[in-house]
């Protein structure tokens, strides 16, 4: 498709490798480095488009996920797309041209890994998570993949729609983790990025009532422009987590089965449990600070379950052919674009709440 054509010619027109880095210092800059040079196995890819996520929003403002701390400069970005420009020795399943969706979490794949191979490679210790410290991102122009782990990209699908694979990604994971069936009531809290795909992505499971909660008045109208029928709860940050969750369970007109927490935030984690029915799930997704409190024999005497999830495994087949169904649309939520070499100010986007930005994606042509 034409709008989508990769000219293999960039390399000539532009030479410099630029990409986007933090720091210890939490500062934002871009940096020159060299064209990579292809190890077996690997493909050269011209990356399109990047969409820039919480997660290194998170790195650069605190320094750290967890454990997972910047200790120098520290390339960001991992919801990319791109073409191959050239491949690597060993390389059989792409060619220079092929349009392609990057999963940014290389496991080690060796049998002595109980993780991988148990298919769970996610949690693999060995992982090469590209933007995670210490690996650089793909928040770059020029970036080398390994084969394995390009997912091509169907020609009704644009760049920009391969990049938000890695954020749907996040959400059919806990789709599937969490069990959600036709019918189940449920919450979701946070209409950021990625409570939005979990409400794309529960809308696509037959779930119903659905309500969404979110402090921007904003943000909810921009889910319910997503979804019609989801009923929107906007969070009175002087409410108590009790009394919101008795606003929501109005709005839902009973209790919810599942609650999908995509904040982190406490207090909302806290609003889901009391808004969760006798037997049902609180799934958290979102990311949060180290220690938190939670009503905990409030849990035990309405045996909540009270789950996690830490990245994903086997979901992008399943989310390029959601959205090539046209079941799954993640067009709307890409509300910004700038340039790579403006990826300054995308980040400055990004992060400031004034700006009412949904996803923010860079772009290189």
């Amino acid at each position: 498709m034409g709008s989508f054509a990769a000219p293999l010619d960039i390399r000539s027109r532009k030479p410099e490798n630029l990409s986007v880095y933090t720091n210890p210092n939490h500062e934002l800059h871009l940096q020159a480095g060299p064209i990579p040079t292809l190890s077996q196995g690997q493909c050269l890819v011209h990356v399109r488009a990047t969409g820039i996520c919480g997660s290194d929003v998170h790195f650069w403002k605190k320094g750290h996920i967890g454990d997972m701390v910047v200790k120098g400069e520290n390339g960001l970005g991992h919801e990319s797309a791109g073409v191959v420009l050239e491949v690597g020795p060993g390389v059989t399943r792409f060619k220079p041209g092929d349009r392609v969706a990057l999963e940014c979490g290389i496991p080690c794949t060796k049998a002595t890994c109980y993780y991988c191979r148990n298919g769970r490679y996610n949690a693999c210790p060995d992982v090469v998570f590209f933007s995670t410290p210490p690996h650089h991102g793909t928040l770059t122009r020029y970036h080398a993949h390994p084969e394995e782990w390009l997912h091509p990209l169907p020609d009704e699908l644009s760049f920009e729609e391969g990049s938000l694979l890695e954020p749907l990604s996040v959400a059919l994971a806990g789709i599937d983790r969490s069990g959600v069936r036709l019918g189940d009531p449920i919450l979701i809290c946070g209409a950021g990025p990625i409570g939005l795909v979990t409400l794309l992505s529960a809308h696509a499971a037959g779930a119903n009532p659905i309500v969404i909660t979110d402090l921007d008045e904003s943000r909810l109208k921009f889910a319910q422009k997503l979804v019609p029928r989801v009923q929107a709860v906007k969070v009175d940050p002087n409410l108590a987590p009790l009394d919101t969750a008795k606003e929501i369970k109005e709005a839902l007109k009973t209790e919810a089965k599942l609650v999908f927490e995509c904040t982190g935030v406490e207090s909302s984690v806290q609003t889901g449990i009391y808004s969760c029915c006798f037997g049902g799930m609180v799934f958290v997704i979102g990311c949060g600070k180290d220690f938190q409190t939670m009503p905990f024999m409030y849990m035990a005497s309405k045996e909540i379950d009270l789950r996690f999830q830490y990245r994903y495994h086997d979901t992008y087949p399943k989310a390029i052919s959601l959205v090539s169904a046209g079941l799954i649309d993640l067009k709307p939520l890409v509300t910004h674009r700038y340039r790579l070499e403006d990826g300054e100010q995308a980040f400055k986007t990004a992060s400031d709440p004034l700006a009412k930005a949904v996803k923010v994606q860079i772009l290189d042509d």
